[in-house]
């Protein structure tokens, strides 16, 4: 007789999702390697600042366009074959970008990065509740995010001293053969579930209706689209991660060398600092998510406005900033990941179970538009200034191109207070008709 539920404790699980987890630190090391990288890229490429932001714009937008289409190709194909082509696409990337000499080529490559990073997380959240219970998914699905953003870490340090060291095409090319190993990891150990095992509820259905035409499709997103709890989630997403991803992704150690005057060193040491400051505060938001429900949107609105507070004090602090008060900020920035995370708990609250993969989806893409967006305008903003490129970046001109986080703050802030209002009406009205999933809980 199969079980749906498999066994509390199995060192098969762990390691699926170990090797689960390590190809979505692959992803991220893909996805932030030019943010310790940026200064050697433009001067490699020969490009400005706005040119050279390129290169995470498209792999941002990439990323962005392709999430509601990946949890519809998981649901079809299986986590185990997307997750390890997903490793294949990121090392195709990073290849294509180790050997790239015209800018055209580095595009194309930062373009597989960001499709092979678009389908990895959303595939590990849809393979853990196929081997773990369902009260311990969620911190599972808290600690792989955290661990993943372990990629930062290795872009950070690793990464950047191979390129400073043994030259970009050596560098990259090593980075690529890490995704390629992590593929064949994928393909030898990932299973989408344990022998025998029942699928979880609603899958099969899912399976089977994921056709291009299928009703099902069309109206579980349709209904998703609609649904207030899910626009409250999309905004919480879109506010809560951008700043801290503008500086890991790509401005943070320009930033800090070209505007603030730190050594090298120094920068990188607060880049891998973000990094952990993001690791330590993740368990401590996914409990308090966990534990008061109805208090998620306010966490995560007290993530985004101490980041707020944290870029204005920093930006108008005379002359540069102390090395203490840089400590501190990007250890606000690293609270924004985790927050984000929470994001997807208010989507779950707010849908029937056969609508969560397609909501996640749509919630991931608010992030991702707001990173790319002030991605773009900071490196056009540095070069309407004059300062475009590593040799003419001053701390004036950064702090003129930060403020450009300013409007995107208020925006997001607008939606989530109107989602929340249209939440609380819809939640009153489930409570008079009696509603099959609770939206009490956003």
């Amino acid at each position: 007789m199969s079980t749906a539920v498999p066994p509390r404790r199995s060192g098969r699980a762990l390691a699926v999702w170990g090797v689960a987890v390590l190809a979505y630190i692959a992803a991220v090391l893909g996805r932030s390697s030019l943010a310790a990288t940026g200064v050697t890229a433009a001067e490699r490429f020969e490009v400005s600042s706005g040119v050279l932001s390129l290169l995470a714009v498209v792999q941002l937008a990439v990323y962005a366009a392709l999430q509601i289409p990946a949890g519809v190709l998981v649901d079809r194909v299986g986590p185990r074959r997307v997750i390890a082509g997903g490793a294949v696409l990121v090392a195709l990337g990073q290849v294509v970008l180790a050997l790239a000499a015209p800018f055209w080529l580095a595009v194309a490559g930062r373009m597989l990065v960001g499709a092979g990073d678009a389908v990895t997380f959303v595939s590990v959240l849809r393979l853990i509740p196929s081997w773990f219970p369902a009260r311990r998914v969620p911190l599972l699905n808290q600690l792989a995010g955290i661990l993943g953003q372990l990629g930062q870490v290795i872009s950070a340090v690793p990464l950047a001293a191979l390129v400073l060291g043994a030259g970009w095409t050596p560098a990259y090319l090593a980075a690529g053969g890490t995704a390629v190993l992590v593929a064949v990891l994928v393909v030898a150990v990932v299973r989408d579930g344990p022998a025998g095992a029942a699928a979880p509820a609603g899958d099969e259905a899912e399976r089977s209706s994921t056709g291009a035409d299928s009703p099902v499709v069309k109206g579980g997103l349709g209904a998703a689209l609609r649904e207030p709890g899910v626009k409250l989630a999309f905004w919480c997403h879109l506010a809560a991660p951008f700043p801290g991803n503008v500086f890991g992704l790509l401005w943070g150690f320009p930033f800090l060398t070209g505007g603030e005057g730190l050594a090298s060193g120094t920068a990188r040491g607060l880049l891998v600092l973000y990094v952990v400051a993001g690791i330590a505060i993740g368990p401590l938001l996914g409990t308090l998510a966990g534990r008061f429900p109805a208090h998620r949107v306010r966490l995560i609105v007290v993530c985004t406005v101490a980041q707020a507070v944290s870029w204005l004090v920093v930006l108008a602090w005379p002359g540069p900033a102390p090395l203490a008060l840089l400590a501190l900020h990007v250890v606000v920035l690293g609270g924004g990941g985790p927050a984000s995370l929470v994001a997807f708990d208010i989507a779950r609250a707010a849908v029937p179970p056969q609508r969560i993969g397609r909501a996640s989806g749509i919630v991931n893409v608010g992030g991702f538009v707001s990173t790319v967006a002030v991605v773009l305008v900071v490196g056009v903003a540095l070069d309407l200034q004059g300062a475009g490129t590593p040799d003419t970046y001053t701390l004036d001109a950064f702090r003129a191109a930060m403020l450009v986080q300013v409007p995107v703050w208020l925006a997001a802030r607008v939606g989530i207070a109107r989602s929340a209002r249209r939440v609380r009406v819809q939640s009153a009205a489930d409570g008079n008709r009696g509603a099959r999933f609770s939206r009490s809980a956003v």
